[in-house]
């Protein structure tokens, strides 16, 4: 998914507690669903991000020189002001983008 032309807010919002029971009748589920999803998406992000500026590392044998790569920097810049993966979970979840499921209530279902 391209987290990049996403709607979610870029700082925090207040929000309806009632609007994450709808989906799974339990806030605790909820939170717990968004929290995963927005583990997935910051490991996404951060691999994306590790291999965009990986083009820019230079092989140096001193340490003490350090190069500013104007490039590098705006890119940087420009990821850290994409919205926070739990806004973006958050919101995907609100929209009803997120797959979900829950084992123990699925084999309840197949027992009877």
């Amino acid at each position: 998914m391209d987290y990049k032309k996403t709607n979610a807010p870029t700082n925090t919002v207040t929000c309806d507690i009632m609007d994450f029971c709808k989906e799974t009748g339990n806030i605790y589920e909820s939170v717990a669903i968004i929290g995963k999803r927005s583990n997935q998406i910051a490991t996404e992000l951060k691999a994306e991000l590790h291999n965009k500026l990986q083009s820019y590392s230079e092989q140096t044998d001193n340490l003490e020189e350090v190069f500013d790569n104007k490039e590098q920097i705006e890119l940087s810049r420009y990821y850290e002001r994409l919205p926070k993966s739990t806004l973006i979970a958050t919101q995907e979840f609100k929209a009803g983008e997120v797959y979900h499921r829950n084992p123990v209530r699925e084999k309840d279902k197949f027992d009877v």
